[in-house]
Order: C-alpha cells, then sequence, then structure tokens
C-alpha cells in the first residue's frame, strides 16, 4: 500500500517525507483552503525536490490555472477535488497522471458515480462526503461501502484517517485498494504536520507490507 501525505505547505516536512520514504506528497492548491501551498511554500522549493511524487490538489480550478501550476511547482501528478468534468480530466491527463476525487456518504452507486471517468482517469480517491467542504474534515465514510466496489481502477482511500484507524486499514481485503491518503488527524495546525505522528503510521504500514 502506497501512502500519500496532504496538506504539505513547509519544505522541513517535505524533507521529511523523503526521508520516511513517503510515496507522494499533496500540496493544496484551493485558495479557500487552510492548507493553500502557494501562499506558504515556494515554488521553486517544491520543483527542485526530488525523491517524492508531488501531487497538486485543485477544486474546480481553470485548465489554464492547473498547467501552469504543473510547470511553476514541478508536479508529476493531479488531483482533482471538485465538480471537473471527465473531458477536463483527459485534458489534463495529456500533461500528467490524473487522480479524480469523489465524496462518498452514506450509500454510492458506483457506475453513476464513476463510469464516465474511468477511461480518462488514472486513479479515483475516494474521500467523505462533506456537504460544501472539499475535504479536509478528519472524518471518515463507512469503509463497509469499498466491499461492493466493481473495479479493478485502482484508488485512493482518504477521510478521517489517523493512527487509530491503521489496525482496520490494514485488515481491509481490497485488491483495487492502491493507496492511503491522510492530513488533517496528522497536524497540529493545519498545514503543519506533527512529524512524529507521521512517522509511526509509515512505520506500521511499511512494517505490514514488507514482511
Amino acid at each position: 500500500m502506497k501512502i500519500k501525505v496532504c496538506g504539505i505547505t513547509r519544505k522541513e516536512d517535505l524533507q521529511r517525507l523523503i526521508e520516511y520514504q513517503v510515496d507522494y506528497a499533496g500540496f493544496i492548491f484551493y485558495e479557500k483552503s487552510p492548507r493553500f501551498a502557494a501562499s506558504k511554500i515556494d515554488a521553486r522549493t517544491v520543483r527542485e525536490i526530488t525523491g517524492i511524487k508531488k501531487v497538486g490538489v485543485f477544486v474546480n480550478a481553470s485548465q489554464e490555472q492547473v498547467l501552469r501550476t504543473i510547470l511553476d511547482f514541478g508536479l508529476d501528478m493531479v488531483q482533482l477535488h471538485g465538480d471537473e468534468t471527465p473531458a477536463f480530466c483527459a485534458a489534463i491527463r495529456e500533461k500528467v497522471t490524473v487522480i479524480k476525487a469523489f465524496r462518498v456518504g452514506e450509500d454510492v452507486n458506483w457506475d453513476a458515480l464513476l463510469a464516465a471517468y474511468m477511461p480518462v482517469t488514472d486513479y479515483f480517491l475516494f474521500d467523505t462526503e462533506a456537504g460544501k467542504a472539499y475535504g479536509g474534515t478528519g472524518k471518515r465514510f463507512n469503509w463497509e461501502l469499498l466491499q461492493t466496489y466493481p473495479y479493478t481502477h485502482p484508488f485512493y482511500l482518504s477521510g478521517g484517517i489517523g493512527l487509530e484507524e491503521t489496525p482496520e486499514l490494514l485488515q481491509l481485503q481490497l485488491p483495487a485498494l492502491f493507496a492511503v491518503d491522510v492530513n488533517s488527524r496528522f497536524e497540529e495546525q493545519p498545514g503543519i504536520k506533527n512529524m512524529e505522528k507521521v512517522r509511526l503510521f509509515i512505520d506500521q504500514i511499511q512494517s505490514t507490507y514488507l514482511k
């Protein structure tokens, strides 16, 4: 299982993720988010960092803004977390790998939700339905719904995952579960990670999968 730590706003946290051999670092480019990366971390700093895949998270941004940010920050992947259309995903995917995020509530119709996005994305990400919010709530949805996921299209699991959820997470038998995405439950405050918690989480995940 791959690991993505999202909401990075500091160079020192990014460097620690590389030391810990985390697979993906997420940078949020949504101005309404308290973890808005563009106002907190220098584009050149991110662009020149190597040893980790850099994922830009966007919410209903213009295609021009997404493509410009990919170049400025040297992004390897884009996570589209708003109401982006399949055509929008396809256009961005011509440049980088695309993760399309979907918010899951009390129940889910997988085909209606996902079918149109299957050909134009590389991964899905499932986060918790949060009304008008676009993630970052620290709440999780009912993971039992994932047992009905009918596709092989790989996905990231997000939403309210902390150290307490690790044992349950490691017991999930989901062939398409590619990566886990953590954020708010590993923070001192928005955008400031508790790197000791991050290290403990990574150790638990890696020790299980490296056995």
